[in-house]
């Protein structure tokens, strides 16, 4: 049985409540986005699109990089957790596998990750069903205040169960690396901080990466259709791209569409706008593929349920 996507959301901030902090040149005060509101929202969103309770799921997978305050503890999947409502009574639900949560951090590739996670728990049956979320946002809750941080404030969820149809869901996942430094990080600056650690981040891109990530992310789809005899003529490849100008950009959703690039939830907005356009005459399947920092790469093969 093959692990399918039954449901996705996306979540962007609601600027609509300013906050009380006098506005600055790059336009006015707004509500300060949070990682684990927008998880949350994306989470429920989902779940209200496959009509199923909090309550049936059974683990949450949270593969956000970048949070409100640059928090690490506790662990940001208790808290999407709690946000969403799955499981906060232990001992009205006591099953083991019911509401277990936990971070999983990869940068790009973090979705691929907790799908290789969630096909190992939904094929021993530890769980019958798996949410992932993704939500990034500036530490200062503004990504659009900041014009020196690339990535958009925006979150996405994937709901996945296993499907009886044995030729729908998930192929394998492959991760690949090189072996060259990463030019691509982000980190906070201890020495430069000064006492605004909470609400400051630094993102190193070295000029001209979106172009060689993009074409470290297309050999690792020819590597990843070669093992595995995919026919790229009739595979839709969600993923990264280089614009002309050399800036980073995303097949899923195209830089500024959210006061910057998508990161983490970058293959769910990618699921969502080809479920929506694509037309299955043109396409056999889809071929999921991330790259980051590292420099790492991630790829899996996907066929929805009827197809």
């Amino acid at each position: 049985m093959g692990m399918v996507i039954t449901a996705a959301g996306t979540a962007l901030p609601d600027r609509s409540a300013p906050t009380p902090s006098a506005p600055t040149p790059s336009g006015p005060p707004s509500a300060p986005a949070s990682a684990v509101e927008l998880a949350g929202r994306a989470a429920r969103g989902a779940l209200a699109r496959a009509r199923v309770p909090a309550s049936s799921i059974g683990v949450l997978v949270n593969v956000g990089v970048y949070r409100e305050h640059n928090t690490f503890e506790p662990a940001m999947a208790a808290l999407v957790q709690k946000e969403v409502g799955i499981n906060l009574d232990y001992i009205a639900d006591p099953e083991p596998a019911a509401g277990f949560s936990f971070d999983l951090m990869n940068g790009a590739c973090g979705v691929l990750n907790a799908v290789q996670v969630g096909q190992a728990l939904l094929e021993t049956g530890s769980t019958e069903r798996l949410l992932i979320t993704a939500a990034d946002v500036h530490p200062g809750g503004d990504a659009d205040r900041d014009p020196d941080y690339p990535y958009a404030d925006l979150a996405g969820a994937l709901l996945l169960e296993r499907s009886a149809d044995p030729a729908a869901g998930f192929g394998p996942v492959r991760h690949y690396t090189e072996d060259r430094p990463t030019d691509v990080e982000g980190y906070l600056d201890t020495a430069a901080m000064g006492r605004h650690g909470r609400t400051a981040i630094t993102v190193r891109r070295v000029p001209g990466h979106g172009a060689r990530l993009s074409a470290f992310a297309a050999r690792a789809v020819t590597d990843y259709a070669a093992e595995f005899g995919v026919d790229l003529d009739r595979t839709l490849v969600i993923g990264p791209f280089a614009t002309a100008d050399g800036d980073d950009g995303d097949d899923e959703a195209g830089a500024g569409e959210a006061g910057g690039e998508p990161h983490t939830a970058a293959p769910v907005l990618g699921y969502l706008r080809a479920m929506d356009g694509v037309r299955r005459d043109d396409y056999d399947q889809f071929l999921f593929v991330s790259a980051g920092a590292g420099p790492s790469a991630a790829c899996a093969l996907y066929r929805p349920e009827g197809w």
